[in-house]
């Protein structure tokens, strides 16, 4: 067989590459993210019962801003990342100013406040389970993530399933934000946040052995 035979029998039966399989994939794992979340909350914990008026304020919208703005920022980065050699992109720019807005939020709340309320704000009435119940709510999100990612071709590793336990753990904030009576800025900023770096630090541990190809 020479050269040119053997170059047509390997480009025989080539099918074209679907350039929307990314896509797809990311569409798919945060409908599955999102609606996982969303139904473990109401069946386990429950939408609070004056969702109808609290909506209706701008400090809901602030509390599912937070988490969004993580979750758009995430996915932006993640979508690059799942393509081999592709740096990060300015994704993480809106996560920054996320945390930073919500940081600022909560030092100008704290000085405001009467010292002796200061501690109550911070930690409010749930701050035992909210961690834990967002990091809870981030396995549909953190399954959903690793699939979409692992039928790609990341190549930072570590990065790529940090974004994955991000991605996975803003999702859940979001729907655990239907459930959640914590309406103080400060509370978000402590431990909302630490509910999302649990998937996150566990997206990266993770991410090494389990998106290697």
């Amino acid at each position: 067989m020479n050269t040119d035979d053997f170059i047509s029998l390997l480009a025989s039966g080539v099918a074209p590459v679907d350039r929307r399989t990314l896509a797809k994939r990311f569409s798919s794992a945060v409908l599955a993210g999102l609606l996982g979340a969303t139904l473990l909350v109401i069946a386990i914990m429950g939408v609070r019962p004056d969702l109808g008026q609290v909506i209706a304020t701008p400090i809901f919208w602030a509390k599912i801003a937070f988490p969004l703005c993580l979750m758009i920022g995430t996915l932006s980065m993640v979508m690059r990342l799942a393509r081999p050699g592709i740096a990060s992109g300015p994704g993480k720019i809106l996560i920054f100013a996320a945390v930073a807005s919500v940081w600022g939020g909560s030092i100008y709340v704290l000085l405001v406040a009467p010292p002796d309320d200061r501690i109550a704000i911070i930690f409010g009435e749930t701050w035992q389970v909210c961690a834990l119940n967002i990091t809870l709510l981030s396995i549909p999100g953190f399954i959903a993530m690793f699939w979409a990612l692992r039928g790609l071709a990341p190549t930072n590793l570590t990065l790529s399933g940090a974004c994955g336990g991000l991605l996975a753990g803003s999702m859940a904030t979001i729907a655990y934000s239907l459930g959640c009576p914590e309406m103080q800025i400060p509370f978000w900023g402590v431990w909302y946040l630490l509910g999302m770096l649990v998937p996150t630090v566990l997206g990266a541990l993770l991410g090494r052995r389990w998106l290697r190809w």
